[in-house]
């Protein structure tokens, strides 16, 4: 059984809006165990361009499961979000289960529903590049990303000597990764 939690950012999310996210994610519950617990956060944007945007988490323990959609329309956008959950799970199911064999949390996590066979080409890596990390402060981090024309950046900060990852966002801001 999935419970929603779902918030809205710039909108109010409506009985009818509610309804139709709940009714929409319900698709995705036969691929889980009757008696699984979980909890989907729903978060519903809408910019001031009325750009419509969606997204769903879905914690599973040692996985999540995350999608967004990006649109004019919102019920569109719900919709999209809702079917690149259920692909992920096709696709991801038995790779997921053979990795967490061994673990409580996840082992019995999906019921035998059918799924497609999806044939994926492992990615492999193309380049590997050893770099030294140099101490810099936040604000010389972000100048060095956008002078090398790059959407990441690993540095160590100079204050608590950890290294951080500076990432560029679909929405254009930066995000920042510390490593605890």
């Amino acid at each position: 059984m999935i419970k929603y939690s779902i918030r809205g950012e710039n909108l109010e999310v409506t009985e009818a809006l509610r309804d139709y996210v709940v009714s929409k994610l319900e698709k995705i519950e036969k691929y889980f165990q009757a008696d699984q617990e979980l909890d989907a956060r729903v978060n519903l944007k809408v910019y001031r361009e009325k750009t419509a945007k969606v997204e769903v988490t879905i914690p599973l323990g040692s996985i999540t499961l995350r999608a967004e959609d990006v649109s004019q329309d919102m019920y569109g956008s719900i919709d999209l979000v809702t079917d690149k959950i259920e692909r992920q799970i096709r696709k991801n199911k038995t790779k997921i289960e053979r990795k967490n064999r061994n673990k409580k949390s996840t082992s019995q996590l999906f019921t035998d529903a059918v799924v497609e066979e999806v044939e994926v080409t492992p990615a492999k890596v193309v380049r590997s590049k050893q770099i030294d990390l140099k101490p810099m402060d936040l604000e010389e981090a972000l100048l060095q990303m956008d002078l090398l024309g790059h959407d990441f950046f690993i540095y160590t900060d100079v204050e608590d000597n950890t290294t951080n990852v500076l990432y560029r966002r679909e929405d254009g801001d930066v995000g920042l990764l510390e490593v605890r």
